[in-house]
């Protein structure tokens, strides 16, 4: 996933991120604003997850959802 294209359709990331990941708040969408590699780093924190699974989860979302 080209990191350029999810920052160009953040508002779309954030939107469905919401409702796959319903414990994450606007302040954490905001921490990882435009960014995978943030957005990892949110799932993993929120959801204690090791950084792998967060990675992974991440990257599925991303790739379901056509971004």
């Amino acid at each position: 996933m080209n990191t350029d294209i999810i920052e160009g359709k953040w508002k779309q990331v954030v939107g469905k991120a919401k409702r796959a990941w319903g414990e994450l708040t606007d302040d954490d969408l905001k921490k990882a604003e435009g960014g995978k590699d943030k957005l990892i780093g949110v799932v993993q924190e929120r959801y204690g997850k090791t950084k792998d699974e967060a990675r992974k989860a991440v990257e599925g979302f991303l790739d379901k959802n056509d971004f």
